[in-house]
């Protein structure tokens, strides 16, 4: 279970574990699927891409929390939706085609010097 604070300017998570580790992430998106929230978080400071999904719940005070989805099918199902939803709105190998373009003029520039 993580307590969640929202620095919603930068869309920065604090998120505390069981162990009072907290660790900043980045919002990546949210979801309702069937009912439940979602959100798909990344590290904030780190090399990582692996984001992490997590259950939006309250607790017994009606504060927000988030928690780690334990069923595999259930995780299995808001993971498919989530990627879905990311290649919709980001396309990887677009990027990666206009990075390739982008290095190929370059390296023609520099031949014709």
């Amino acid at each position: 279970m993580a307590d969640m604070n929202d620095n919603s300017e930068y869309s920065v998570f604090t998120l505390t574990d069981e162990e009072g580790n907290e660790s900043q992430f980045e919002l990546l998106g949210n979801l309702e699927i069937e009912g439940n929230k979602y959100v798909a978080l990344i590290p904030f400071e780190g090399e990582d891409d692996e984001y992490v999904i997590l259950k939006i719940s309250t607790d017994d005070n009606g504060n927000e929390i988030l928690l780690t989805i334990d069923d595999d099918d259930e995780f299995n199902r808001v993971a498919d939706a989530f990627e879905d939803n990311f290649m919709d709105e980001y396309d990887l190998d677009e990027n990666f085609d206009e990075e390739d373009d982008d290095d190929d003029e370059e390296e023609d520039d520099g031949e014709d010097d």
